[in-house]
C-alpha cells in the first residue's frame, strides 16, 4: 500500500472518519512537547494516513486545568474554527480505540514545498483570525512555533489544549496585536454563528460532550464580547506572552 500525507482537502466529515475508523498501522513518539505525542499511520482509503495522537493517559497534570481533559480541548477547538467557517486547525477527532487508549486524532499537516511563494498579505490576514479563534478559545498557549504554513501556503494553528478556561488565561505570541481592530471579515463570521439560532444550539451541544458547562458559557460570552469590543484584547507584555519552548 502507498503511503501519502492525509488529504488537505478531503471532505472534513469523511477525514473524521477516517481519524476516527481507520486502522492504525504504525505508531512513533514525537520526541517533543510536554505531554506524549504520536504519529501514527493510519489505513486509508487509499493509502496509509498520517495522524497525530495525543492520548489521554499521555498528558502532565496541570495546576489549572482538570486532569485529563486536554485531548478534548483540542478537539473542542476545531469544532469551533470549522462552526466559524475557518481551517486554521486540523481536523481533530476524539477516538476511544487507539493503542494507548482514548485521545485526540488529528490531520497531520505536512511542510509546504520548498518552492512554494507565501502570499503574504494572505498570510498577514489570516494571522489576524486566528487571533480572534485564539480570543474565542482563550488560548493560554500560542507560541511561535504552534503556527504551520500548510502544503497550499495556508495558515494553520497547532497544540490547542490549554484553552477554554472559564479564567482569562490568553497568551500569545501575537500579542503585539492588542488594541487594534479585528478585521470585519473574522468579525462578520463570528457575528453570524451567534446569530444562527440552529448552529450555536448545535455547537454548544457538541462542545458540551467535551467541556464543563460552565466553559462553554464562557466561549460564548467572549466570542459576543469580543463582536461588541471589536479590538483584540491588550495584554501585560510579560504575562501575556508564551513560554517559547
Amino acid at each position: 500500500m502507498g503511503s501519502r500525507e492525509a488529504p488537505l482537502g478531503a471532505d472534513v466529515e469523511d477525514l473524521g472518519r477516517w481519524l476516527r475508523d481507520a486502522p492504525v498501522l504504525k505508531l512513533e513518539r514525537m520526541p517533543w512537547g510536554s505531554n506524549a505525542v504520536f504519529q501514527v499511520r493510519l489505513a486509508g482509503p487509499a493509502g496509509e494516513l498520517m495522524a497525530v495522537y495525543k492520548p489521554a493517559r499521555g498528558e502532565r497534570p496541570l495546576w489549572d486545568f482538570p486532569s485529563g481533559t486536554l485531548h478534548r480541548r483540542e478537539v473542542a477547538t476545531s469544532l469551533v474554527d470549522r462552526a466559524l467557517g475557518w481551517r486554521f486547525t486540523p481536523t481533530t477527532v476524539l477516538r476511544e480505540e487507539a493503542p494507548f487508549g482514548v485521545g485526540s486524532f488529528q490531520e497531520f499537516i505536512p511542510d509546504p514545498p520548498p518552492e512554494l511563494e507565501l502570499d503574504s498579505a494572505l498570510v498577514e490576514s489570516s494571522l489576524r483570525g486566528l487571533a480572534a479563534l485564539d480570543v474565542l478559545i482563550n488560548n493560554a498557549d500560542r507560541k511561535h512555533a504552534h503556527l504551520l504554513v500548510d502544503a497550499d501556503g495556508a495558515l494553520r494553528g497547532i497544540d490547542h489544549g490549554v484553552t477554554f478556561h472559564t479564567d482569562f488565561k490568553l497568551r500569545t505570541a501575537l500579542i503585539e496585536l492588542g488594541g487594534t481592530r479585528v478585521p470585519q471579515l473574522w468579525l462578520g463570521a463570528i457575528a453570524s454563528l451567534l446569530g444562527d439560532d440552529e448552529r450555536i444550539a448545535a455547537l454548544r451541544r457538541d462542545l458540551s460532550g467535551l467541556l464543563r458547562r460552565a466553559e462553554v458559557a464562557a466561549f460564548e460570552r467572549r466570542a459576543q464580547e469580543l463582536l461588541d469590543r471589536g479590538t483584540y484584547p491588550e495584554l501585560h507584555q510579560w504575562h501575556g506572552r508564551p513560554f517559547e519552548w
